[in-house]
C-alpha cells in the first residue's frame, strides 16, 4: 500500500500503524525517516530565521487570503509516487495543504488514490482517524491495538486526577501563539481536563483564537503553558520577549508564583496525533507536581530555564515554518 501523507499528524499516525509513507509534507520530520522520504508539500511563506513571530502571523494572514494559499503541491513528485492513498487534511488551510488542494492534484495524476480526509477537533476525534487511517491502508487490527494502547494511557492519567475537587484544579492556560497571543483550542480543553486543571478560556473543540491580552489578565491563570504551533523549546526561547515585555505579565499569578511552562508545541500538543497522549503525560505532573513525576525535559521545561528567557532584552527570531500549524481561521 503506497501512502502519500501531507501533514506531519498523518506521517506519525501512518508509521505508528506500521507503514511507512512513499511521500510526504515538507514539515513532516517524525519518525526520523519521515524526513528522507520525497516532499510532495511546500511553502509560500517565505521568512527568514530573524522573522519574528508577528512578522510570521503577518505573512500568513496574507498569503492565506490570495487564491494561491499558504501551501502548494509538487503534482509532478506526487504522480511518481503513484500513491494508493493519500492522507490529508480539513481542518485547517493555515495547518497544512487541505483536501481540496490535495483533490485538485489528485485530478493530474495518473494514479487514482484514495484520499482519506482528517479533521479532528477532539482527543476522541483523533482515536477515530487511527481507525479510519487503518482501514484505508490495511492495518485495521494494528489500528485497533493501537487505539487501546493510547486509551489505557489516557485512563491510566484520568484515574489519577477524576477524584480532584474543582477547589483542588488550577486555572490553566496554553497559548499556541505569542504575537498575537492566541490560547489553544480543539482538544486542549480535554487534556488540560484530565490533567486536573481549569481549562476556561476555551471550550472543548473548539478554534484556537486571536486574544486580547487582557484576556489573559483577567482570567489570571494559576499555570501557564507556551506552546506555539510550530515551535519547539529554543523557538520559544527566541521568541520570549512577545510575553516578559507584556504589560502586566509580572502580575500574572503563574509568573508570581513560578508556575510557567514551555512545551513543545510543533511536536505534541499541536499535532492531533498518537503524541498528543505524550501531551497528556506532561500536562499532568505541571499541573498536579504532587501526583506525577516529571514531565520529560525534552517535551516541556520551565520557562524561566529556557536559555535566554529572563531577562529576555534581544531581539525575537522564529523558525520560518513555525507559523504553519496555528488553526486560528474557520
Amino acid at each position: 500500500m503506497r501512502t502519500v501523507t501531507t501533514l506531519p499528524s498523518a506521517t506519525e499516525i501512518v508509521a505508528a500503524l506500521g507503514r511507512e509513507p512513499v511521500g510526504v509534507s515538507h514539515e513532516c520530520d517524525y519518525p526520523a525517516a519521515a524526513a528522507d522520504a520525497p516532499a510532495v508539500t511546500r511553502s509560500r511563506i517565505d521568512a527568514d530565521e530573524s522573522a519574528s513571530s508577528a512578522e510570521i502571523d503577518r505573512q500568513v494572514l496574507e498569503t492565506a487570503d490570495t487564491e494561491a494559499g499558504v501551501y502548494d503541491v509538487d503534482v509532478e513528485t506526487l504522480d511518481a509516487l503513484e500513491p494508493d492513498a493519500v492522507v490529508t487534511q480539513g481542518m485547517c488551510d493555515v495547518c497544512a495543504v487541505d483536501e481540496a488542494v490535495i483533490e485538485d492534484a489528485v485530478d493530474r495524476i495518473d494514479a487514482t488514490p484514495e484520499i482519506v480526509p482528517t479533521d479532528p477537533h477532539s482527543v476522541g476525534d483523533v482515536l477515530d482517524d487511527v481507525e479510519r487511517i487503518g482501514a484505508a491502508i490495511d492495518r485495521k487490527q494494528r489500528a485497533r491495538e493501537l487505539r487501546a494502547d493510547l486509551e489505557a494511557r489516557l485512563e491510566a492519567v484520568r484515574e489519577r486526577t477524576a477524584a480532584i475537587p474543582p477547589a483542588d484544579r488550577p486555572r490553566v492556560a496554553i497559548l499556541d501563539w505569542t504575537d498575537p497571543v492566541m490560547v489553544a483550542g480543539h482538544w486542549t480543553e480535554e487534556l488540560v481536563d484530565w490533567a486536573g486543571g481549569e481549562y476556561g478560556l476555551a471550550d472543548a473543540g473548539a478554534r484556537s483564537r486571536p486574544r486580547e491580552w487582557n484576556e489573559i489578565r483577567a482570567y489570571d491563570p494559576e499555570v501557564l503553558i507556551v506552546a506555539p504551533c510550530g515551535f519547539g523549546l529554543e523557538q520559544i526561547a527566541r521568541n520570549a520577549t512577545d510575553l516578559t515585555e507584556r504589560d502586566g505579565w509580572g502580575e500574572l499569578t503563574a509568573v508570581r508564583e513560578e508556575r510557567v511552562w514551555a512545551m513543545d508545541g510543533d511536536h505534541y500538543l499541536n499535532r492531533p496525533g498518537p503524541r498528543l497522549v505524550d501531551t497528556l503525560e506532561a500536562l499532568a505532573p505541571i499541573v498536579h507536581p504532587e501526583r506525577f513525576d516529571g514531565p520529560d525535559p525534552e517535551v516541556a521545561v520551565p520557562f524561566a530555564d529556557l536559555e535566554g528567557v529572563a531577562p529576555a532584552s534581544e531581539g525575537d527570531t522564529a523558525d520560518p515554518d513555525a507559523r504553519a500549524g496555528v488553526d486560528s481561521r474557520p
